[in-house]
């Protein structure tokens, strides 16, 4: 499945896909080039390794916004080079992967994409070999490129990428361009949705005039700001259903979002 390329700014690409809504993202300097995220399996890799030589043929580094397997499992065909995450998205990928792989495998052949399916049974799964913590600036010629913490929210290791010349965030899924902003996808075990609204708040901080979510396509900040204000909401609703003050049917009828989003925020550790 190709995608199509979108330019945020000079020599700043974010690159969309069908599959799942999938944003990645390419900034190119002049002497070399980052690769935002992978794709989820060996062949989507190659493909976007492709589609990057057709803008650059300078060398390239990749860095991972979080652990999931469509972020971070098409990095083989990038090989060799660089790859950055934080210091926490290196154990979660290397943890049981033959699991992982099993899980989306069969995932997809319940979709009905056995294409997909076969090319994930044969994805190695590759681990970061440069991991930080809190901050990190890449120099990429006459461009950084800095890679920031901005603290748990999606996962507990999201990264965002910021392009202080162009003004762009790469946000990772710690933002969401789905129909409704967020989608029930968005939540899960992994999620700190207390301590969520701080991350926007550290993107909106670096003052973006974009920033490209991990699914979907670029927003700005008022997105950003509408957004956390809407987590903020679920949050309270979910203090208030925790403290027997509501129901979650009361709790959905008075959020913003649809009902599966609210649901699946409510069910948040």
């Amino acid at each position: 499945m190709t995608g199509r390329w979108i330019e945020v700014a000079e020599g700043v690409h974010a690159r969309r896909y069908e599959e799942l809504d999938l944003t990645v993202g390419l900034v190119v300097g002049a002497e070399r080039c980052l690769v935002v995220d992978t794709r989820g399996d060996v062949e989507q890799g190659a493909e976007l390794a492709a589609a990057v030589r057709e803008i650059t043929p300078l060398p390239w580094t990749v860095v991972y916004t979080h652990a999931h397997f469509d972020h971070a499992w098409g990095t083989e065909a990038f090989l060799p080079c660089e790859v950055w995450a934080h210091e926490r998205c290196a154990a979660e990928l290397t943890a049981d992967p033959g699991a992982r792989r099993a899980t989306w495998e069969a995932y997809y052949r319940k979709e009905g994409k056995p294409d997909i399916a076969d090319a994930i049974s044969r994805t190695t799964i590759i681990a970061p070999d440069h991991t930080f913590t809190g901050r990190v600036e890449l120099d990429l010629g006459g461009r950084t490129a800095a890679l920031l913490h901005p603290g748990p929210a999606h996962t507990d290791h999201d990264v965002v990428v910021h392009v202080p010349d162009a003004a762009v965030v790469f946000a990772g899924d710690v933002v969401e361009n789905a129909e409704a902003g967020f989608s029930a996808f968005s939540f899960s075990s992994e999620t700190d949705l207390t301590a969520w609204p701080d991350a926007f708040d550290a993107i909106l901080a670096l003052e973006p005039r974009a920033v490209v979510p991990g699914h979907g396509d670029p927003v700005d900040a008022g997105f950003l700001r509408y957004h956390r204000d809407g987590l903020h909401e679920l949050i309270s609703l979910k203090a208030g259903v925790g403290r027997g003050e509501t129901t979650e049917v009361a709790a959905v009828a008075a959020s913003r979002y649809p009902s599966d989003v609210t649901l699946a925020a409510l069910e948040t550790p």
